[in-house]
């Protein structure tokens, strides 16, 4: 088995929390309370928590020229899976914050990259490289 990524976060509604994670996302719901759902995000699990006024980006940073949310969260798909997604996306109307596009093209860091936010205003991104093998490569 391999590791799985545990992340828990605040949001403002657990329907919309709901509605969002599992039909825009289509992640499986795991267990869950009145004031917690977890999901079954690509294979990880993240757990919605009611928590009101705690949820949203705090700041933000430049990076290759985007204004990149701070905090954020999400996953780093193969290619094609990172593709689908984004059309999924795009198929549901979603806002990007930062559209989907390739940063940093030609330098070691190159990647596919995509920002938007939950009901909650929490911001998540998607990436993809070419080569996993240059994930954390200098």
């Amino acid at each position: 088995m391999n590791n799985l990524f545990h992340l828990a976060f605040p949001v403002h509604d657990l329907t919309a929390a709901r509605e969002f994670y599992g039909g825009v996302l289509e992640c499986e719901e795991g267990r869950c309370s009145d004031k917690w759902v977890d999901f079954n995000l690509y294979g990880h699990q993240i757990v919605t928590h009611l928590a009101l006024n705690s949820a949203g980006v705090k700041a933000h940073n430049s990076v290759d020229k985007d204004d990149v949310p701070i905090p954020h969260f999400g996953v780093v798909l193969p290619m094609d899976q990172w593709n689908e997604l984004a059309e999924r996306l795009k198929s549901k109307g979603i806002k990007f914050i930062i559209e989907p596009k390739v940063r940093f093209k030609g330098e070691i860091g190159e990647q596919a990259t995509m920002f938007f936010l939950d009901p909650s205003g929490n911001a998540l991104e998607f990436k993809s490289f070419k080569d996993f093998s240059l994930v954390f490569a200098k």
